[in-house]
């Protein structure tokens, strides 16, 4: 008797270690699945109406979305957008991202108008922005930097958005234009890919090459984005196009104009210190041209 219940014991104990183990079902992105559903239980859970309770439960729908268009969900992320609308009502986050998941589902004229909405509002800038990128998107780029100047003008600290300024005026044939932009974003987005392969790509087209081959030995990029960067350079020079390239191990993040790919994963993060030094020891390279320094 002493021995069956040492042994159920055991079986007992072997039962809540399974129990306890990771899960088969936990396949990479569950973890964000999860999540995403536990934000939705979260904001059904709260009754519309009026007071603090509904403003808390319209943030966590807004976090929702947010987070399902960082996983690329475009598409799931409109439908929830309506659904975050209906019971909260239209306001300017939401139809930012209404707009962001517009342009990025191809639906370029219902974009552009949920941007324009976005006008006179605090969220102006990211309106300018986004049309800025719908214009880009269009080869008008020009006239996506005068609109990118505009979003500029609210919104001096965006990193992001100085990177695809900068970009645009690259591809607007203004490339002297193009460098105070792409240092500052370089300077206070380090950490991002994307902003630094814009800034490789200026010192490429300015003629800054050992510069940019410093850069890219910092932020350790791949030999296939390294050759995209200098075939965009050369295409620049040229006077054509950057061709977008579809075998970049892990393209660059999505929704901005640089180097789109067909891949939408972002480039390993870098450290931020490596970046802002390779950064800083770029501007003062002794051996760099004069491009009209700024104080």
């Amino acid at each position: 008797m002493h021995r069956i219940s040492v042994i159920a014991l055991s079986l007992l104990c072997l039962g809540l270690a399974a129990c306890g183990s990771t899960p088969r079902s936990d396949y990479p992105g569950a973890g964000a699945a999860r999540e995403r559903q536990n934000a939705q239980a979260a904001a059904d859970a709260v009754p519309a109406g009026e007071g603090a309770s509904a403003i808390d439960s319209a943030g966590t729908y807004l976090r929702l979305v947010e987070r399902m268009q960082q996983d690329g969900l475009w598409f799931a992320s409109l439908a929830h957008v309506d659904a975050l609308e209906a019971r909260h009502g239209v306001m300017p986050a939401s139809t930012r991202l209404r707009a962001d998941a517009l342009r990025q589902t191809g639906q370029d004229a219902a974009s552009a108008a949920a941007y324009r909405r976005l006008v006179g509002t605090p969220l102006e800038a990211a309106g300018y922005h986004g049309l800025g990128l719908l214009a880009g998107g269009n080869g008008d780029f020009a006239e996506a930097a005068r609109l990118m100047e505009q979003a500029r003008r609210s919104t001096p600290t965006d990193g992001l958005l100085l990177s695809d300024l900068g970009y645009a005026l690259l591809r607007a044939g203004r490339i002297d234009a193009a460098r105070v932009p792409l240092m500052q974003a370089a300077q206070l987005r380090p950490d991002q890919a994307q902003v630094q392969a814009n800034l490789a790509l200026y010192l490429e087209a300015s003629g800054r090459t050992d510069q940019a081959s410093a850069l890219m030995d910092a932020q350790r990029m791949p030999p296939a984005s390294r050759e995209a960067i200098r075939q965009a350079a050369r295409d620049l020079a040229g006077g054509g196009a950057p061709v977008a390239t579809t075998d970049l191990p892990a393209g660059f993040a999505p929704g901005g104009l640089a180097l789109r790919t067909a891949t939408r994963a972002s480039l390993p993060r870098m450290a931020a210190p490596a970046g802002a030094a390779t950064t800083a020891s770029a501007e003062r390279a002794p051996n760099a041209p004069d491009t009209g320094r700024t104080p």
